[in-house]
């Protein structure tokens, strides 16, 4: 994998990589469903986060719902699946976004990343971290780095052994390191993450 050669230069990573299986990044379809799952996760655990995606994909006999019935959906029936009201608003915002702008997956699969990060954090309840999640789980873009992410804060700080006193320090510690790791920034961070939570 020409991935894995060039991050294999870095040292300290290449003993992560070569305790893990290579990755392979997938195109994911309906990429306002997967706003909206992401939205759903926010703050809870994996586990919790699956529980309540299975009762909404229930609220629609199991089949994935396009944007228009998830806003035909009432803000109650929402709610009722474990929501808060934020998150039900949220949610109802994607879909109004996604149909209002025309927005395609065709579309979003040729944006760049900061052209992507500038069209969604339009909509309110989409921040910055929620995009680059999508960015590298659905739509495949292999150059990208969530430097706010606490997991890759806590396993660069780790491995590097970076000075997380200071956040400003901290950020450019790990942007330094991350520059030799262009253009497979999104490969590096997936396998941190791995190995933070293998450890």
């Amino acid at each position: 994998m020409e991935y894995i050669q060039h991050l294999c230069k870095d040292k300290k990573l290449r003993k992560v990589l070569e305790e893990q299986d290579a990755l392979v990044l997938e195109k994911r379809k309906k990429i306002y469903l997967r706003l909206c799952a992401s939205i759903m996760s926010q703050q809870l655990s994996t586990k919790v986060a699956e529980v309540i995606y299975s009762r909404f994909l229930a609220l629609y006999g199991k089949k994935e719902p396009t944007a228009q019935q998830i806003i035909d959906t009432p803000f109650e029936t929402l709610r009722s699946i474990g929501l808060s009201n934020a998150k039900t608003n949220y949610v109802h915002n994607v879909c109004r976004f996604f149909i209002e702008e025309k927005i395609t997956d065709a579309q979003l699969y040729k944006m760049s990343n900061e052209d992507v990060i500038a069209k969604l954090t339009q909509i309110k309840g989409v921040g910055k971290w929620t995009t680059e999640m999508i960015l590298m789980f659905s739509l495949q873009h292999e150059d990208v780095f969530p430097v706010d992410d606490l997991g890759i804060q806590q396993a660069m700080t780790k491995l590097y052994k970076l000075d997380h006193s200071n956040k400003k320090i901290l950020y450019e510690q790990m942007h330094k390191v991350a520059e030799k790791w262009k253009p497979y920034r999104t490969y590096a961070c997936i396998h941190l993450w791995r190995w933070k939570d293998g450890n």
